[in-house]
């Protein structure tokens, strides 16, 4: 039998950590950051943890590193205050797509921040859509990953899509489109990538389906400075389609992404709240809440039931 149910926010993203403690009927644990003149930080937990079954809510947000030293100190404070369990809820993994060694000499980041928590004492994860799903695998703690698309394709459901196609901004991104095709019915198509040079980036040369006289809709995992995006849609409007619109999990939108998605053609961008958009908005964005999605995971991990529920 787990011991209380208490749930825990770090910094990055306040206001889906008070969201999931609202849908759970839950108050959020009180814990407050110190962060020094030579800029380290203290986390100490305001209330009694002993026996507690620990959720600490931290998804990567900028500032990445310190969010994640963050959550890491919490983890420990947490495991010193005797708490039974704990679980870290990280929406948005850091260093997720750093999942491979792909240059010679660097580090496969991903397996290290799996390591890391748990050294610090983390005894389970809860994520969502992972850049490369066997980074589940780099865990020896359990892991449940989450998954985005059906709230997306909730909101598709909703929409006329009767004219429209799912596209895969290359054959990499296929079996992510697939899942999206399998509940709504829509065809797909993939653009075809193509490196000539190996000191050059892949770009569109064809494409793996029809898109001329129909409606597309670009799926990806998540969206950071927008510029692939943005030349995806460039290439599906050269290729006849009507409209272009975008459906990601992870608005990352670094750097001048939100400026140059307003400037594009791109007509919608639906998302989740797995990051705060911090001041960054556009009247583009439909942004769809986890919140609902993390409580139930929260309440079944707590009460010992089965997540697979959730995929179904």
């Amino acid at each position: 039998m787990n011991g209380t149910l208490k749930i825990f926010s770090g910094r990055s993203h306040p206001e889906l950590a008070k969201a999931i403690c609202e849908r759970l009927d839950q108050p959020l644990g009180k814990s407050h950051v110190v962060r020094f003149s030579n800029e380290n930080l203290m986390v100490q937990i305001d209330e009694n943890v002993r026996g507690a079954d620990v959720f600490i809510i931290q998804t990567s947000a900028p500032p990445v590193n310190e969010g994640l030293i963050e959550l890491l100190v919490t983890i420990d404070a947490l495991k010193g205050a005797s708490a039974g369990r704990i679980t870290a809820v990280i929406p948005y993994l850091p260093y997720v797509r750093s999942d491979k060694k792909d240059k010679p000499r660097i580090s496969i980041t991903a397996r290290l921040i799996a390591d890391l928590l748990e050294t610090a004492g983390a005894d389970r994860v809860v994520t969502m859509d992972l850049h490369a799903p066997q980074i589940q695998g780099f865990f020896r703690i359990p892991v449940d990953h989450l998954q985005g698309f059906p709230i997306i394709v909730d909101l598709l459901n909703r929409t006329d899509i009767s004219n429209t196609v799912l596209v895969a901004g290359d054959a990499g991104e296929a079996k992510e489109v697939g899942r999206y095709a399998n509940r709504t019915n829509l065809p797909m198509a993939i653009i075809d990538k193509r490196r000539y040079d190996d000191n050059e980036r892949a770009v569109a040369a064809h494409i793996i389906g029809d898109v001329a006289g129909k409606h597309a809709i670009i799926v990806d995992d998540e969206v950071a400075t927008g510029g692939t995006l943005i030349e995806a849609a460039n290439f599906l409007q050269e290729k006849g389609a009507l409209s272009v619109t975008a459906a990601f999990t992870h608005a990352v939108l670094s750097g001048e992404a939100v400026a140059r998605l307003d400037a594009s053609l791109i007509e919608r961008c639906v998302f989740t709240d797995t990051i705060p958009l911090q001041g960054k908005w556009s009247e583009k964005f439909t942004v769809l809440s986890v919140a609902d999605l993390f409580a139930s995971a929260i309440q079944r991990i707590h009460n010992g039931e089965s997540i697979s529920e959730l995929f179904r």
